[in-house]
């Protein structure tokens, strides 16, 4: 589903061009102004800078040391930050060897576009949902930037996660730099398709535990909510509405999620209601303390 320049007025755009409180970098803003303002060029950054946990022994030789298993539960860009240049203290565009990168997951790759484009005055966001391409015939929760591409007047989806290493380990041959819709699948689109009877909802969730079905799905549009509302966080974060692991749900919360589903898919018709919806709703709004689902602990924001 292409996101049209029609549907998207000025203030969505003046929405999603400032930081907020996950994406502002305070001190370091000297660090972003020497940044360029190309997505690819700032896609390439991002890879010399950070490396995702899961993948740093098998694709590039580096054991993570237990003393740094903490970086990839590290929500806001700015502490992000803290930790790189702790680490290695050279300009951003400097790309690290891989053991002086930060470590992380999707979240990081994902919010530190989102932060480098809004820092340049580029409407961009961080969305939660589904990638057809790490382990098919499955969909594997993920995040990704979308952003707003001036010259075609329509949002793009760029996944900065996958460097040549990544994209030769996947054999990925579509353009991490506007992917394609039906490979990346918006939470509310994976919501829709299942409900209908279009996809199958033990398909979509995480390899890790094999946690599927249509309980993660709904989970993930919560996520995705609040990230349109410039509140993201990781994707193991649990608070207010989102189901527990393999939660039956009820008419009640089908009908919920529907309803959800079909606010975020199409977030620039439904802004003002999105946003509304979620700063009324205490089961929907992040609260100060979340639920960090992978060290089954409460964390204060």
């Amino acid at each position: 589903m292409k996101q049209i320049g029609t549907t998207t007025p000025p203030q969505i755009l003046d929405y999603y061009s400032c930081p907020t409180a996950m994406t502002s970098v305070g001190k370091y803003a000297a660090l972003f102004d020497e940044l360029p303002c190309d997505v690819g060029e700032l896609t390439q950054i991002i890879q010399g800078i950070v490396i995702y946990e899961y993948v740093a022994s098998d694709f590039y030789g580096f054991t993570i040391p237990d003393e740094r298993q903490h970086e990839t539960h590290i929500r806001p860009v700015a502490q992000m930050l803290d930790c790189l240049i702790a680490i290695d203290d050279q300009p951003l565009s400097i790309a690290r060897p891989v053991n002086q990168r930060l470590i992380g997951i999707c979240h990081h790759f994902a919010l530190l576009l989102v932060a480098m484009l809004r820092a340049k005055g580029i409407p961009a966001r961080y969305r939660c949902g589904f990638g057809s391409y790490f382990n098919p015939p499955y969909f594997e929760e993920h995040v990704v930037c979308e952003y707003w591409n001036a010259a075609q007047a329509s949002w793009a989806i760029v996944d900065p996660q996958f460097d040549a290493v990544w994209r030769e380990k996947l054999k990925i041959a579509h353009d991490v730099l506007n992917v394609p819709r039906d490979r990346f699948i918006i939470a509310g689109d994976a919501w829709i398709k299942c409900r209908t009877g279009v996809s199958d909802p033990s398909k979509f969730g995480i390899f890790k535990g094999e946690l599927r079905g249509l309980w993660f799905i709904a989970g993930e549009i919560i996520r995705d909510l609040a990230a349109l509302n410039k509140m993201e966080m990781l994707p193991w974060d649990i608070w207010g509405a989102i189901p527990r692991s393999n939660e039956p749900l009820s008419d009640e919360q089908l009908m919920f999620f529907d309803r959800l589903a079909a606010l975020t898919r199409s977030p620039d018709t439904s802004f003002s209601e999105l946003l509304s919806l979620y700063e009324n709703d205490d089961h929907l709004r992040v609260p100060t303390t979340v639920f960090n689902g992978v060290l089954n602990t409460l964390e204060t924001l």
